[in-house]
């Protein structure tokens, strides 16, 4: 078994996609270890997305994940990073395979209901970032 970390973003939240999307991720045999109901103020989420900091989007991005409240969670499965990739699907919902996540749930590539750590490196990094020890099982 190994982690991966996702959150669910402001566009789902608002729309009330948040316990379809958990759904979808259980189904597919994820087990959630931390998970917690929150909001990333600018500098949080300027801190999380610093890695983006000098590309074009990156304001955009961060005025975005700041403008509601996400779900943030750690999950656990066999081959978790790249089962939860396939899941949640290309970053542009129209790209997206049928039955994932974005192409279920994502209005665009900036609103894209999800966020899925990318490597197993990062998947901890942003855990951390979330979860202190006591809130992980």
């Amino acid at each position: 078994m190994n982690r991966t970390f996702t959150m669910i973003k402001p566009d789902a939240t608002s729309k009330g996609y948040t316990g379809a999307i958990l759904d979808q991720i259980m189904k597919a045999g994820f087990t959630v270890k931390a998970m917690k109901w929150t909001k990333l103020t600018v500098e949080q989420a300027g801190q999380f997305y610093e890695v983006h900091k000098e590309r074009p989007f990156y304001g955009e991005l961060v005025a975005f994940m700041s403008s509601g409240p996400i779900v943030a969670a750690i999950l656990e499965k066999d081959n978790a990073v790249a089962d939860f990739r396939k899941l949640i699907g290309a970053t542009n919902p129209a790209q997206a395979e049928e039955g994932t996540i974005r192409k279920n749930f994502a209005a665009s590539m900036g609103e894209n209901a999800v966020h899925g750590s990318d490597s197993d490196e990062n998947a901890q990094i942003e855990g951390n970032f979330f979860f202190a020890a006591t809130e992980r099982f």
